[in-house]
């Protein structure tokens, strides 16, 4: 027979050891902590946050003699971030329905120059400018996204051609000049006229000058494009075409609408963005946004969103955005020159879509 304190001890040895209790925390063995980095990596918001974890680190370690912790850097960031950052808001929507728009920044600078002829020089008020100038990009992007989903023209092509078509128009209607508040006389000579109230406005800051206004459109546009994607029915239909567009088609999607609609909403974040450009510069420039609309592709690949459709997402964007915009500025405050960084973004593009291919 055993003994007492033998059968006290036999339940214990055969349910092993005993269970933490409610107010004890549990702790995480050595073997699952390797399993919690792979789920986490595996998500693309892991990815993505830890992305923007690393380059914050790099920005701590190389801080320019503590310039990076220095609150107005961020709030630099965050404002130079921001135009664009209204980009990307148009791109996700495009790339998620499985296109591509190089446009972009041709159509900002096209509606620059129209923000400021119709401001400055026209003096017509903010609320005529503003509506005008959104007609534009959607009149751009709706001509983009109708070559691509009705005729069938690859979105590269469509977009290339538009992006050549708007930076021309951009030249012409600006004499090939800056559009400021210098005016030309018949007799060669100038006269200034005073910045509209509408570009002041845009370029103002906020709350004690701790929120640029810019940067507030920045968020609005990213909470506009969240609601689109994850609460409309317009939403489901780009993730669908944008993960198989022929079973989306006979699925009975509207095709055609649905991706010339993307198309249209990116010209309109690209009309918002040439309205926040010509407000910062206080003038219209028809060779602003050049380049542009590759740092709005990085910012959307960098936060995780497929490059070749039907996954990502807002949240996603705004992470790469903050990536992109803090590396940035990282090697603005440590003097890097701007070749270093296109060659730095082109290879961080090219590592992000590896990491894709991947995981997929």
């Amino acid at each position: 027979m055993m003994s007492d304190q033998t059968r006290l001890a036999t339940p214990r040895a055969v349910n092993g050891p005993e269970e933490p209790r409610g107010g004890e925390p549990r702790q995480i063995s050595g073997s699952e902590r390797p399993a919690l980095w792979r789920r986490l990596l595996s998500s693309p918001a892991g990815r993505a946050a830890l992305a923007l974890l690393l380059v914050l680190a790099v920005g701590a370690i190389f801080n320019a003699d503590g310039a990076f912790f220095n609150p107005g850097t961020h709030r630099d960031t965050l404002r130079e971030a921001s135009v664009t950052g209204i980009l990307a808001c148009g791109m996700t929507l495009v790339i998620i329905s499985g296109g591509i728009d190089l446009s972009v920044g041709s159509v900002l600078a096209l509606v620059a120059v129209c923000a400021a002829t119709m401001a400055i020089h026209w003096n017509w008020p903010a609320w005529l400018v503003v509506p005008c100038c959104l007609c534009v990009g959607a009149a751009a992007g709706g001509a983009a996204g109708l070559v691509t989903a009705r005729f069938g023209v690859q979105p590269f092509i469509a977009t290339l051609a538009m992006m050549v078509l708007a930076r021309g128009l951009a030249k012409y209607a600006s004499g090939g000049m800056k559009v400021s508040t210098a005016i030309q006389n018949s007799d060669g000579t100038f006269h200034y006229v005073p910045v509209p109230p509408l570009f002041h406005g845009i370029g103002a800051r906020i709350l004690d000058g701790n929120l640029a206004v810019v940067t507030l459109i920045f968020l609005v546009c990213v909470a506009t494009a969240w609601l689109a994607l994850s609460r409309h029915r317009w939403g489901r239909y780009l993730y669908a075409i944008g993960g198989n567009e022929e079973a989306a088609r006979l699925s009975g999607i509207p095709v055609v609408s649905a991706k010339t609609f993307a198309y249209v909403a990116s010209g309109v974040f690209a009309a918002v963005a040439g309205l926040c450009e010509a407000a910062q510069e206080q003038q219209g420039d028809p060779e602003a946004g050049n380049g542009y609309e590759l740092t709005a592709i990085a910012m959307v690949v960098i936060g995780g969103t497929n490059l070749m459709g039907g996954r990502g997402g807002m949240g996603l964007t705004l992470l790469g955005v903050l990536t992109i915009g803090y590396l940035d500025k990282i090697l603005s405050i440590n003097a890097v020159p701007d070749a270093g960084r296109l060659v730095l973004t082109g290879i961080i593009i090219v590592a992000a879509v590896l990491t894709q291919r991947r995981k997929n």
